[in-house]
């Protein structure tokens, strides 16, 4: 079946003077498909590491372009594809999580496979689940020379990402011989952060460590634990409730093809095994009664949680937890809740 015509926007061209020897790609007659092997417009994997002694970066400007040009591709707005060109950024994420040696790494949208690279170049072994099938192929075709790399043609928030992960696992012979956990390293869509983060951070028997580059106000938000704030939502109770959430960097607009209209930030979150959750007769009733807390803005609790126990007995409820009876959930903080919930939902 023929490609699809591009829209009459084109990427932008690139300079001859900046690229002179740079070759020309043609836009593909038939939909790739990720075990296709075909030539590729990027540096092989093994000369990836292209970022200092005067070598050139393999995923600059230029090169992301000639890589989506080789596919007949253009950023989609719909997939919130904004692809990373600067490696050192690239490099202090993969740091961020102390990516090693011999480590299992997820990688949710790996676009042109900038992170990729330096994901393997570590010594990681990577899964890389990509919803776009022609970035699908690209990366597959990227990195055919190596046998570390296994590529996902899924949308991430849809598929069984902790049965792949499970069977990547087993697949790998340790030099130990001892399983260890994998770790999470992406640079995530915008527009689906928080879907990303709900399906992530309670996987900590597969995962020990989730590091994200967000959007910087997001990032700014999910890693405020404190009490008292306006800003304050459910999914600040989420994240805390699984891990331990650090704000690493922040990374500016400019790094992105296409430029976004915000500035980005790095969070790493350490997850929690099931054994360290907060103590709570159900996770199901306590995140329940948190996103009841939270539906009536700036109520009083004891008017948004009515439908769980009395006006009176949730005063008194508040009262040992040592809280006013007037309190508001933006004014509690994760033990509060925790102690609120065990008092007065009733299995």
């Amino acid at each position: 079946m023929a490609a699809p015509p591009l829209p009459n926007l084109f990427l932008p061209p690139i300079s001859p003077t900046s690229s002179p020897q740079s070759p020309k790609f043609c836009f593909p007659a038939t939909t790739p498909t990720v075990s296709a092997r075909r030539a590729t417009p990027f540096v092989s994997c093994s000369a990836a590491t292209v970022r200092k002694g005067g070598r050139v970066n393999p995923d600059d400007y230029h090169s992301t372009l000639r890589a989506l040009n080789s596919k007949g591709r253009m950023p989609r707005k719909s997939l919130g594809q904004h692809y990373m060109l600067n490696s050192s950024i690239n490099e202090q994420l993969a740091a961020a999580a102390n990516v090693k040696e011999g480590d299992v790494v997820l990688e949710i949208g790996p676009g042109t496979g900038s992170l990729t690279s330096v994901l393997i170049d570590l010594g990681a072994t990577v899964l890389a689940v990509e919803k776009d099938s022609y970035m699908a192929a690209l990366v597959d075709e990227r990195f055919a020379g190596t046998n570390r790399l296994k590529v996902l043609n899924e949308d991430f928030t849809k598929c069984h990402v902790s049965s792949h992960m499970s069977s990547l696992l087993k697949s790998i012979e340790l030099s130990d011989s001892k399983s260890q956990p994998a770790k999470v390293v992406s640079n995530i869509p915008f527009n689906i952060s928080t879907d990303i983060i709900k399906q992530l951070l309670p996987m900590g028997d597969i995962f020990s460590e989730v590091v994200l580059l967000l959007q910087e106000e997001t990032a700014l938000r999910l890693v405020d634990s404190s009490s008292g704030t306006s800003e304050k939502r459910p999914i600040n109770v989420f994240v805390n409730f699984y891990s331990d959430p650090e704000f690493k960097f922040k990374v500016p607009r400019t790094n992105f093809f296409p430029q976004p209209n915000v500035d980005a930030a790095v969070v790493s979150f350490k997850l929690k095994q099931a054994a360290d959750y907060p103590a709570v007769s159900s996770i199901k009733s306590f995140f329940s009664m948190v996103n009841s807390a939270f539906n009536g803005k700036r109520k009083m609790l004891r008017k948004s949680l009515q439908h769980i126990s009395t006006a009176l007995e949730i005063e008194r409820a508040l009262e040992d937890c040592s809280l006013p009876a007037t309190s508001r959930p933006e004014e509690l903080s994760l033990d509060d809740f925790v102690r609120l919930h065990n008092l007065i939902v009733k299995q």
